[in-house]
């Protein structure tokens, strides 16, 4: 038990800054390729940045390479995900490659090898005080979660297995999830959920089983 506590106070942070700057040195150059390739395939910009609640909730900048356009209809509305989500977005998807940007994020900070993944901004409010434990460590580039079903998980199960994640840190538990993870994205597992391109809103599941959200967003 001591052994653990060690790990997820010091010795995790460590090891994930260490990981991170191995990793961005040695896959820069794959790195470099996907930017070039991005910016043709995504018309633009092949970074895509977004604000995520990270460790008591604090927020910072997410970036991942784009897997979808910025393709609008008349109305000036985004289209579907899954009609902006096009074959090299798919591919990336399908490879994990657009998790790679996130090394920086480890490397700063925000986040950690292994952890709850860093969902949107606005389901906060929609947490119940157990799931909101899912903020008490640094997101992961990858979780329990994701290395068990990934987006075919539902809501409901995704919160039990990251709380219960935060409660249980080791590290041969992060070492299991890490390589079931990369089982996961050799076979293709869990991409899209049954119904999405990506995975169903959090906010419009929450209204479907009369859930109301807090009145506070974040943690002070």
């Amino acid at each position: 038990m001591c052994t653990n506590k060690m790990y997820a106070t010091f010795l995790k942070r460590g090891i994930d800054f260490v990981l991170s700057l191995l990793a961005l040195v040695v896959l820069s150059p794959l790195m470099i390729v996907l930017m070039i390739v991005g910016a043709v395939k995504m018309k633009g910009n092949p970074f895509f940045t977004q604000a995520r609640p990270g460790k008591d909730e604090r927020i910072f900048r997410l970036v991942k390479f784009r897997t979808m356009t910025n393709e609008k209809g008349p109305d000036g509305e985004l289209l579907p995900d899954e009609v902006r989500l096009n074959g090299y977005g798919k591919f990336l998807r399908a490879t994990s490659l657009d998790e790679l940007p996130e090394l920086v994020n480890i490397l700063k900070g925000d986040m950690a090898l292994v952890g709850p993944r860093p969902l949107l901004v606005k389901y906060l409010p929609w947490y119940t005080e157990e799931q909101r434990h899912r903020h008490d460590v640094r997101p992961g580039l990858t979780g329990y979660a994701q290395a068990h079903g990934r987006n075919t998980v539902n809501w409901d199960d995704k919160f039990r297995m990251d709380v219960e994640y935060v409660k249980h840190i080791t590290f041969t538990g992060d070492l299991k999830i890490i390589l079931a993870t990369i089982q996961s994205v050799i076979k293709h597992e869990g991409i899209s959920s049954e119904t999405s391109a990506t995975m169903e809103d959090f906010t419009d599941y929450c209204k479907s089983i009369g859930r109301k959200p807090r009145e506070e967003g974040t943690r002070q």
